[in-house]
Order: structure tokens, then sequence, then C-alpha cells
């Protein structure tokens, strides 16, 4: 059985200091404070501990063996961003980061499948960067946040970049990250829980609302955790557009149910039932596994759900592998 998976995180073992070296924010590096383990600090404020499956691909390969994971897709984890930085440090830490993915898929090309980052606080230094991502690293696209530094991927300042990515033929898989208010609602992993499938929802539904899926009918798009909370609420939104077209339809006029099948989701639901839904909403063919792997609000066994749930051969072999080819545009 080949399994896809699109959602995996990785981060280099070793991270300059950046917070010493600018002088200024929130830049992570890596403390490996004991064997097998390493803390992310923050600034210089410790942010998280991490285990060695996410910098070290031999281990990641020993587990992805494990579950039977043929390839993982990877890209860096959303607080590598950096898009609060200035433009040329963004840039440099994007670099970076990318140097490192690609590094790891030459290594193993059969295993790995490296998505680049871009400072998309600046969009010509993110097209750029994103030129050399697909013609020099040989990447198929990119992960990209989803708002920038507030700003909604609705906004007219990300025109360009779209016009790009679709020339290019750059897939973008867009992660939450950000997500609105966070900061009123820390308290039992909210931000998490309910915080991310409503950022996801945000981003789809600007893109929507704002036209760029119309304006750029080539672009290859995908969203983590299932879409988030937009397939659950397409009912809400298209109502939304009928009843108040003065409101939600001033840059669109297309009813946002339309474009249900022209994009992308993984299939990190954690519910068998919600599987079923989003396979009926958003259609089986545009549906990637995707595990969040490494981290623990990820699926354990990366594919298990669509393995056991799915009976239709030929679905579950799609959603397992072939969707993702498609999406990638490796097919």
């Amino acid at each position: 059985m080949h399994k896809i998976d699109i959602h995996t995180h990785i981060m280099p073992e070793h991270i300059p200091n950046w917070f010493q070296k600018f002088g200024y924010g929130e830049f992570i590096h890596l403390e490996h404070h004991k064997p097998c383990c390493a803390k992310m600090i923050k600034g210089d404020k410790v942010f998280r501990e991490v285990e060695q499956n996410c910098w070290d691909p031999h281990v990641r390969l020993k587990e992805m063996d494990t579950t039977e994971v043929t390839t993982q897709v990877l890209s860096t984890i959303p607080v590598l961003f950096n898009y609060w930085a200035k433009p040329g440090h963004g840039l440099e830490t994007a670099r970076f980061f990318n140097d490192h993915i690609a590094q790891c898929v030459v290594h193993e090309p059969k295993r790995f499948i490296g998505l680049g980052t871009v400072p998309l606080q600046d969009i010509d230094m993110a097209i750029r960067e994103m030129e050399r991502c697909v013609k020099e690293l040989k990447m198929p696209g990119l992960e990209i946040g989803s708002n920038i530094n507030g700003k909604n991927l609705s906004d007219p300042y990300f025109h360009p970049f779209w016009q790009a990515a679709e020339e290019l033929g750059c897939s973008l898989f867009v992660h939450p990250w950000e997500m609105m208010g966070e900061n009123d609602m820390m308290k039992y992993w909210l931000p998490w829980l309910v915080g991310m499938p409503a950022e996801t929802a945000r981003a789809i539904s600007s893109m929507i609302f704002g036209g760029v899926f119309e304006k750029h009918p080539k672009l290859r798009v995908a969203f983590a955790h299932g879409g988030g909370s937009f397939p659950f609420t397409i009912g809400r939104i298209e109502h939304g557009f009928n009843v108040r077209p003065d409101l939600c339809a001033i840059d669109n006029g297309v009813n946002p149910r339309e474009y249900l099948g022209k994009f992308w989701i993984d299939a990190l639901v954690h519910d068998p039932k919600a599987l079923d839904y989003v396979i009926d909403v958003i259609g089986g063919d545009k549906i990637c596994m995707g595990s969040d792997y490494p981290f623990p609000l990820g699926e354990h066994h990366p594919g298990k759900l669509i393995a056991e749930h799915v009976k239709d051969h030929k679905l579950r072999d799609q959603m397992l592998a072939s969707n993702a080819l498609q999406w990638l545009g490796l097919q």
C-alpha cells in the first residue's frame, strides 16, 4: 500500500541563534539539553520540548517504516515562518530552512519531498525565493501561513504572489498559525483545539471571497487539518453570501459552494464520521493523507483512519497517495 503523507514538519538539528545575531524578536533555536531531546528556545524563553524525530531523518525513516509510510512531504514548523521579522532577516532564515529540507530530499529522494517557506512580509523577496525553491532546489511547492501579519490571504498585497505561483506551477500548502483570538483563549490548549480549525476556515473563505481561485484557476492549493471548520460551515457561509451579498460578494460574485472540489485538504479529522462528511462535501479526489507528524495532535499512525474506514479500494488508494501526487503536480 503506497502512502504519501503531505503534512509533516521538520527542522534542522542546529539552528543559528538569530535572536542573538539580530538582537530582537522571537527567532527559534534549539538547546540540546539531553540525548534525543531538545528545547525550542523562542527568543530567550523556552517555547516547547521536541524529540529527535523532529530533526533526525534516520529516526524519521525508521518511524515511517514502522507505520508503512512510503513518502513524507516535508515542511517547516509554522513557528519558524518568521513573517514578523525584518524582510532581509526573514529571507535569511527561510533560505536556511529551505536548504536543509532540500538536502534531506537529496539524501532520500524516494522517501522525502520538500516544500519551501518564503518571507511573505516582502512579496518581491518571497517570489524570488519561491523561484529558487522551484527552479534550483527542485521543490514542487511551498508551505505558507493562513494569514501574514494579520493580512488575510484575500488582500491585494498577495496578488503578485498568486500569479507567480500559478505561472511557476508551484503547489501551496496552507497551514494555520497566529490564530485569531489566541491570546484570549490560552487555557485548555484552545488555540490548537478550536483556533486552528477556525483559522483554516478563515484562509479558505478569504481566498474564495477575495476571488483568488477565480482569478488563478490553475493554482493547486491544499489546506491542513481537513480544511478546519470550513467544510462544516459551508452551509452558513453560502447562506451569508446569498442573504448579504453587499457584505460577502463585494470582490467575487460566485457562490462559495462552487469552489468545493477545486482545492485539496488533508484527511486529519480524527473522526470516521467527519471523514465521511468531508469526502461527501469536498470530494474524495481532493483529500490527501496528512498526519502532522511528529507532533502529538497529529495522527499517530499516519493513514490508519483512511486505510481502515474507507471501504472503496480505489478511493482509499487515491486518498493515501495519488491525490497527493496530483496536488503536487508530480503525476
